[in-house]
């Protein structure tokens, strides 16, 4: 018969995700104890050494209190931060703390006190995650970020479950690439998309590119859309929709060149041989960036300048909309793009005249 745990460690790599995972384990160990005095959460943030002792030193207050009524407590040491690889975390003051923490922990009789531990994120080379791993009833949440893209599509495709609704083909990858790594936004989103869709139905892409706002790219600009597409008059009725709400030229202008700077490295990669458009997309963009990614030496940041960086399947997206363009068009329009923007410095109040001037010259031939 297996030994029980001593106490509860959840850890991972995104704050959110693990402080909602324990705030429902601990509202379950709560309802274990009836009395609300013996229910205690304590506050493990640290900006410093410092209040790394100040949380160790309440948490073991805490521990050692007993229950006014000879009851069980239930402690939880939540937003823990200085188990991660920082400079904080790094202090040699600050492992001593731990050790000190785990000690505490193994002098805990569960019987008495149910503990909940909860930390974002956690350097789990040290030695205090792996022991906590073996001790504890322990639990990662999101994995350790390898596959971060499957790992932010699984809270979106969880989230959508429990409410008891699914994403059709392609809808998560496109709520992933206009909203980004932020699983807050993830989560609300969802709910959202869940709502408008209805009891039981599917999560459209049409319901994603309508609803979801262009929070990780900025490059979903109808104006930008139609511009790729080739298409001079949606171009044009785009812009003076863009135009008629009060908008301003230099974010279309920016869409415009990301999206450029993208399918550039696009084009250099098909005609190298590198990748295909193929009908589900580009094909081969694991073999590039094992080949190629090296290159964009300190530029690990998603940037419209590392074709890597992006979400594969927006890319993807891109490259198969439209008829992908010529290096030679794709190299004109940056170029245009920049005599563009200096028109709107010289003609501040023609703003939207200069970007349907500039859609003529690229689109018109």
């Amino acid at each position: 018969m297996a030994t029980a745990k001593k106490f509860t460690f959840i850890c991972g790599a995104d704050d959110f995700l693990v402080g909602r995972a324990g705030k429902e384990r601990f509202a379950a160990l709560a309802a274990e104890v009836t009395d609300e005095f013996s229910r205690e959460t304590l506050n493990g943030f640290a900006a410093n050494v410092a209040e790394v002792e100040g949380a160790v030193n309440q948490f073991r207050d805490s521990v050692q209190t007993v229950s006014m009524f000879g009851g069980k407590r239930v402690v939880w040491l939540k937003d823990v931060n200085f188990l991660a690889d920082t400079v904080t975390g790094r202090a040699e003051s600050t492992l001593k703390l731990v050790e000190d923490l785990q000690q505490i922990l193994e002098g805990v009789n569960p019987d008495e006190t149910s503990i909940l531990i909860t930390a974002a994120p956690v350097d789990r080379r040290r030695s205090f995650p792996k022991w906590c791993e073996k001790n504890a009833d322990f639990l990662l949440i999101g994995g350790d970020g390898d596959n971060a893209s499957e790992a932010l599509a699984g809270v979106a495709l969880a989230e959508a479950k429990s409410l008891g609704a699914s994403f059709a083909p392609g809808a998560v990858e496109m709520m992933l690439a206009k909203v980004g790594a932020n699983t807050r936004l993830i989560v609300e989103e969802t709910r959202k998309l869940a709502t408008y869709a209805g009891d039981g139905a599917r999560i459209e892409e049409e319901h994603v590119a309508e609803l979801t706002p262009n929070v990780a790219e900025g490059d979903f600009f109808e104006a930008a859309e139609a511009f790729f597409s080739g298409n001079l008059k949606w171009t044009l009725e785009a812009l003076q929709r863009h135009f008629f709400t009060g908008g301003d030229a230099r974010p279309v202008i920016s869409a415009l060149q990301n999206r450029n700077r993208i399918l550039l490295q696009v084009r250099a990669l098909v005609d190298a041989g590198d990748v295909r458009v193929g009908p589900r997309g580009l094909d081969g963009m694991p073999k590039a960036s094992a080949r190629h990614a090296a290159r964009f030496i300190g530029a690990t940041e998603k940037s419209s300048f590392n074709l890597f960086s992006q979400n594969a399947w927006y890319v993807g997206k891109l490259a198969g909309s439209a008829k992908l363009p010529t290096l030679r068009r794709l190299i004109d329009n940056q170029q245009e793009f920049i005599v563009a923007f200096e028109e709107i410095i010289r003609r501040p109040d023609e703003q939207e005249e200069v970007l349907r001037e500039l859609a003529v010259r690229c689109l018109a031939a």
